[in-house]
């Protein structure tokens, strides 16, 4: 069965903050709109109207835990509360979709459980609406 032009499986991707590039200790990296629709059903059986709302946008961003030099724990927490420009490139290479935002910057977890990798998982407000690019 031949495959859907574009498609592909997030294993190859680039995710930098700040211009530092993080994939190699990133496992999720999405963007994600809520983005509300507001309905109101008249008197006439057939009749609505509809009205969307613009996208508010959240960053999620999960992954190792890494809290020395060089790791993106440590630059969220260096950051905290400040304002990050993140962006997100889910396929490796030229000519692909890229989208960039500016995120304000949240503490990350610190410590674990026994036996387990010390991971972070946040989900990070962001500035205004994504600048959608193609890398070059």
């Amino acid at each position: 069965m031949p495959t859907a032009p574009g498609a592909h499986i997030i294993r190859n991707a680039l995710v930098t903050v700040e211009g530092i590039e993080y994939a190699n200790q990133v496992s999720k990296a999405r963007l994600v709109p809520d983005q509300p629709v507001q309905t109101m059903r008249t008197l006439d059986p057939t009749g609505t109207v509809q009205d969307v709302d613009t996208a508010v946008w959240t960053l999620e961003l999960a992954g190792l835990q890494i809290n020395v030099a060089g790791g993106l724990a440590k630059a969220l927490r260096d950051a905290n509360g400040g304002q990050l420009d993140v962006t997100i490139q889910p396929k490796v290479g030229t000519g692909q979709a890229t989208a960039t935002v500016e995120i304000i910057a949240l503490m990350p977890e610190f410590g674990g459980e026994q036996g387990n990798w010390a991971t972070i998982d946040l989900t990070f407000p962001v500035n205004g609406q994504p600048t959608w690019g193609t890398s070059a």
